[in-house]
């Protein structure tokens, strides 16, 4: 675990979130709510089932993906990490991605994930680094900052 922390909620999630793999993905009910909601800049989804379905969605298409946990602050049921999400895109081929964010995670009494948001700039940190795409929005950017 890259980030520490005494709370043994969260340290749990940590550990899960550090070492996923897709064998894991049926035991996200250790760490999730039966009625978890997550959300991040492409997914909106509810229950447990459609959170393994996005993380899977993720193994599909990336190679290599992991999260390296940096920051962590909590209070009371509430939890904000900070991360980075390391992958290769599967398609492409290319060099080791990094995508930094954030999650705001709320606990339920269980200590399991109720509600969980990513925060992330999805132009800067992935539209940018896609072939064609990436050509466009760095042009875009450049033409917006004028």
């Amino acid at each position: 675990m890259s980030a520490s922390t005494d709370d043994s909620r969260v340290a749990r999630v940590i550990a899960r979130f550090e070492h996923l793999t897709r064998a894991d993905l049926p035991r996200l009910g250790e760490i999730y709510t039966e009625g978890a909601l997550f959300k991040d800049p492409f997914n909106e989804v509810e229950g447990q089932a459609a959170v393994q379905a996005v993380f899977a969605h993720m193994f599909d298409a990336l190679d290599d993906p992991r999260f390296v946990v940096r920051d962590v602050i909590v209070q009371g049921d509430q939890c904000l990490l900070t991360w980075d999400f390391l992958f290769r895109f599967r398609r492409y081929r290319y060099e080791l991605q990094t995508v930094r964010g954030a999650s705001h995670l709320r606990f339920a009494a269980d200590g399991r994930i109720a509600q969980h948001r990513d925060y992330w700039d999805a132009a800067e940190e992935l539209y940018e680094k896609l072939p064609a795409i990436g050509v466009l929005m760095r042009w875009l950017k450049r033409r917006a900052s004028r």
